[in-house]
């Protein structure tokens, strides 16, 4: 482990040979803080939402019309994180964007079916939402949060935004809610593999009890 400001930190383990703004399917897992159920409880091998899960629902849905290039695979939402795939698409190859921004330290574990680097990214949003406006949670009005500072369309400012956009909107609404710092990543190399983790995701819901994030 390397240092940094006086304190031991734990490398990233993510590819450091590859771009994350590059084209690429990549699977994504975000986690609550302290893996607390503020999303809902499976019921009967389902999920059911509660109202942060219907925000968290709802705006990943919303990704691919605030970042270019980019659409949606598999997604679930479960009682404290979140599994989907993200596909990078950008006109001429793999769009020479540049870095990623993230890398520094991790914490946590790997994803769900232990294929996951760890993440800490280091987007520039602040993650502490408004507070003291209450309403009803619609699809509508949720739609309308503006996901900010999308920067170079990588992996880390579009999940950083994402998490910041579900941050204001719940403080907003006076609903408890938290992230685990950063979030796990796995760059899907071919088809099988991507076949796979899209059965992983869909079923997770029915095999929540075998997950390494039940609690």
């Amino acid at each position: 482990m390397a240092k940094f400001k006086g304190k031991y930190r734990i490398e990233s383990i993510r590819a450091q040979w590859w771009n994350y703004g590059w084209n690429g399917a990549y699977f994504i897992t975000i986690c609550t803080k302290n893996r607390k159920h503020f999303f809902g409880e499976i019921q009967n091998g389902k999920m059911v939402f509660s109202s942060l899960g219907i925000i968290v629902n709802i705006l990943w849905h919303e990704i691919p019309n605030h970042s270019k290039h980019v659409s949606l695979g598999a997604f679930v939402v479960m009682p404290n994180h979140i599994h989907g795939i993200l596909l990078i698409d950008k006109p001429g190859g793999d769009g020479g964007d540049g870095g990623d921004g993230g890398g520094n330290g991790g914490n946590g574990g790997g994803n769900g079916d232990g294929n996951g680097g760890v993440v800490e990214t280091r987007h520039a949003l602040s993650l502490r939402g408004e507070t003291g406006e209450t309403g009803e949670t619609t699809a509508k009005s949720i739609g309308k949060i503006r996901f900010q500072n999308q920067g170079k369309n990588t992996i880390s400012s579009i999940v950083g935004s994402y998490k910041s956009a579900i941050t204001r909107h719940a403080n907003r609404l006076q609903i408890q809610n938290g992230w685990q710092a950063g979030f796990h990543d796995h760059i899907i190399r071919n088809h099988a593999e991507y076949n796979r983790i899209e059965n992983y995701i869909i079923k997770n819901p029915q095999n929540w009890k075998e997950d390494k994030f039940h609690n």
